[in-house]
């Protein structure tokens, strides 16, 4: 959701600058800076961009810059001139020049003349900002191309740890049924052969992990089809690594084998980096 978008009009008087930045957040969060005479238009500018960027942290300003001889702030002429004839009231030493120099400094010795907005100009100040907007949709898509070929290249890796995880599987539950018959026969003493298979069974089926690679392999393959959709999908996307994470944990706690545990570790790490990056996924 980063982006920075700028776009510069010309008018016939001023120059009118907009610039937009976008950055992470999980709601849109819209500060504004506009200048007074462009109040009454914010509403309307704010929901454009709302439309526009949907999620982020957007910074959004308008900054006008007047390139004409004549200003919109005047003298108060009939305040300043009170101003002078009162402080001469004060101190009467003809210092007129002075006088005018600390009236101008008073209160309400400046005016603005408070110019109405045109239809005309507003209707090229909102081309203007959708142009800006344009912009950092750009900004976004190409952020958003880099990000699917890092989570593609993330989930894929995954997929691969998955795949030793699956080859190592039998070794490890051949691992743990050697270890249960070598403590029994530690003991030295006679068993009941049958209720020990039973056992054996009950043990082993504790350790088994065959669902969980099942709905594992089954969600890395739902996140790639829902990456390649056309529709905004960044909290689904969350939401399917929440699933995929359940069932690393879930495989990470009942193998009770170091190889195994190694790549699960090496998942989490991929998992991880692929949750810090869907923050920036809409």
């Amino acid at each position: 959701m980063t982006g920075f978008g700028k776009s510069i009009l010309q008018l016939p008087t001023k120059k009118i600058t907009i610039e937009v930045k976008s950055l992470n957040s999980k709601s849109l969060d819209l500060n504004a800076r506009i200048p007074s005479q462009y109040r009454e238009k914010e509403l309307k500018m704010r929901n454009t961009i709302a439309k526009s960027l949907v999620r982020g942290k957007v910074d959004f300003g308008l900054y006008v810059e007047i390139t004409a001889e004549e200003t919109s702030t005047k003298i108060n002429e009939a305040v300043v001139k009170d101003y002078i004839k009162q402080l001469e009231a004060i101190n009467n030493s003809g210092e007129t020049t002075e006088f005018l120099k600390m009236a101008v400094r008073m209160p309400d010795a400046l005016k603005t003349i408070r110019e109405e907005i045109n239809e005309e100009e507003f209707k090229a100040i909102e081309n203007s900002l959708n142009e800006a907007l344009g912009a950092i949709e750009d900004y976004r898509i190409d952020e958003g191309k880099a990000l699917e070929k890092d989570f593609v290249f993330r989930v894929k890796n995954i997929g691969e740890l998955l795949d030793k995880v699956i080859t190592m599987d039998p070794e490890r539950i051949e691992g743990v049924r050697e270890r249960l018959h070598k403590a029994v026969s530690d003991l030295k003493e006679e068993v009941d052969q049958n209720r020990f298979e039973q056992e054996l069974i009950y043990y082993l089926e504790k350790f088994d992990i065959t669902e969980e690679k099942v709905r594992l392999a089954n969600h890395l393959e739902y996140f790639t089809s829902s990456l390649n959709t056309e529709e905004s999908n960044g909290k689904k996307l969350g939401f399917i690594t929440q699933e995929i994470g359940r069932e690393i944990n879930t495989i990470g706690s009942k193998s009770n084998y170091a190889p195994m545990q190694q790549l699960v570790v090496q998942m989490k790490d991929e998992l991880e980096k692929i949750k810090e990056q869907l923050l920036n996924v809409l």
